[in-house]
């Protein structure tokens, strides 16, 4: 195998896996629903509500949702709109 090729392999693979993990950190599938953040109209508190039920703990405005075994941790701004979502 051609060194270069294999360089090349390598770097598409981290790239990908990197921008693979950038997303899955600034989403959450709720059912058939996506939840993203950093949309210029993010969704409220209701829209998520609606699509994803109540979370499993609330704190101001931080909610907090547990989906297959991962926790969610969904921060809004004082408007109501999604700010960010960690896991």
């Amino acid at each position: 195998m051609n060194i270069k090729y294999f360089l090349l392999v390598i770097t598409c693979l981290v790239v990908m896996g990197y921008m693979t993990f950038t997303f899955a950190a600034s989403s959450m599938k709720c059912g058939v629903h996506l939840i993203q953040d950093q949309q210029i109209n993010g969704p409220g508190k209701y829209e998520i509500l609606k699509k994803c039920g109540e979370p499993a703990s609330r704190y101001g405005n931080t909610w907090v949702y547990e989906i297959s075994g991962r926790n969610y941790v969904l921060t809004f701004k004082d408007n109501g709109q999604l700010r960010n979502i960690k896991r």
